[in-house]
């Protein structure tokens, strides 16, 4: 049987919460007859998240980057299913994803598209925080625009490899820099980018439960300087060199 979808996980020390995620994609895929294909991409592990995908049968890529694009680029390069789509490793699918996105892609007038996220748990810190980096966000995204969902990517080999997959250049923003190109090549075709309304990505709120929910308010000069995509030493510190 053909791999007709291909999940890419960029996983960073996930033992604690990659098991979830992995279990989530394999519910979903029972709901359709075409092969799901899951390729973890471990990123600088030094815990059981390589052993732990394994388990679960998902394809493993070693990966030594600091940059999610190109660990992003680097699962999608080893994988082999028609349709590719990212998830976080501390992020759950719901049930019925792999078929709304079957049904959109094959009804001719998406070109891809996003999800809409849900955290796991909701307080006003997390809310507050959410809303400012929503507010930063707004010149990026009529720069784009408007607004394009992302959170769970989903789109066709074909197309991914059209635009040039993630820009490796940048170091944060990426996921919306992705959106904006995939809309435009959907542009192109006569087809519209689309948001995935029955599935949701429920994610993690465990940056929140480790620094605090007002964490993001803080460091409010940090947290900018991520939004530029070409700040190194911020995404380092917000990112890779978090302890």
């Amino acid at each position: 049987m053909d791999t007709l979808f291909s999940v890419i996980i960029p996983a960073h020390n996930e033992e604690k919460y990659i098991g979830k995620c992995l279990r989530s994609i394999k519910r979903a895929a029972k709901e359709i007859k075409e092969k799901v294909q899951i390729v973890v991409v471990a990123n600088r592990c030094t815990d059981r998240t390589a052993a732990v995908a394994e388990h679960y049968g998902a394809m493993v890529v070693e990966n030594e980057d600091r940059c999610i694009s190109s660990i992003r680029n680097a699962g999608v390069k080893a994988s082999c299913g028609k349709i590719i789509v990212t998830i976080d490793a501390d992020s759950i699918m719901t049930k019925g994803t792999f078929a709304e996105i079957k049904k959109l892609l094959f009804s001719g007038k998406y070109i891809g598209g996003g999800a809409m996220p849900k955290f796991d748990r909701m307080s006003l810190g997390i809310a507050v925080s959410t809303a400012y980096v929503a507010l930063n966000l707004i010149p990026v995204m009529i720069k784009s625009g408007g607004m394009l969902s992302g959170t769970m990517f989903w789109c066709r080999r074909r197309d991914f490899d059209k635009i040039g997959g993630f820009d490796e250049s940048l170091v944060s923003l990426e996921d919306m820099d992705f959106a904006r190109r995939l809309k435009a090549l959907g542009k192109k075709c006569g087809k519209k980018y689309g948001t995935l309304r029955k599935s949701r990505v429920i994610t993690s709120s465990r940056k929140f439960d480790e620094f605090g929910d007002w964490y993001l308010l803080k460091d409010r000069k940090l947290t900018k300087a991520i939004f530029t995509g070409r700040d190194r030493k911020a995404a380092d510190k917000f990112y890779y060199d978090v302890r």
